[in-house]
């Protein structure tokens, strides 16, 4: 029995000698994300559609929000008040960081020329 096992392995390995391997062309050379060799990383919502992103592939935007309206918060800096502004992150998709103009798409000049393939 050990024997067989030994001989249908050799054949295995036999056969993957001579297979060849195709990789197909990576677009970019990062695939689009910021993980380096870590492995796998944890997925968060995009906070407008709740789709699950890859955290470092998310686009993570922090901007300062404040509770009180503009106009009043206005008002009552002039009077000598501190109104606190806190930070909100917000993480979006690819899709949805295009749609809200956070990143922008490249005009045709600037991409890549297409290589056809055989």
């Amino acid at each position: 029995m050990r024997k067989n096992i030994s001989v249908f392995s050799q054949l295995i390995t036999q056969q993957c000698v001579h297979e060849k391997v195709f990789t197909l062309p990576k677009k970019r050379e990062s695939r689009g994300r910021r993980k380096g060799d870590k492995g796998s990383i944890e997925r968060i919502h995009c906070d407008q559609c709740g789709a699950l992103v890859p955290a470092d592939k998310a686009i993570c935007v922090t901007r300062m929000y404040s509770p009180v309206a503009p106009g009043l918060a206005e008002e009552l800096e002039k009077k000598g008040a501190i109104i606190m502004k806190y930070p909100v992150k917000k993480c979006y998709c690819i899709s949805c960081a295009i749609f809200l103009g956070i990143i922008k798409v490249r005009p045709e000049e600037e991409r890549k020329p297409r290589v056809p393939t055989v």
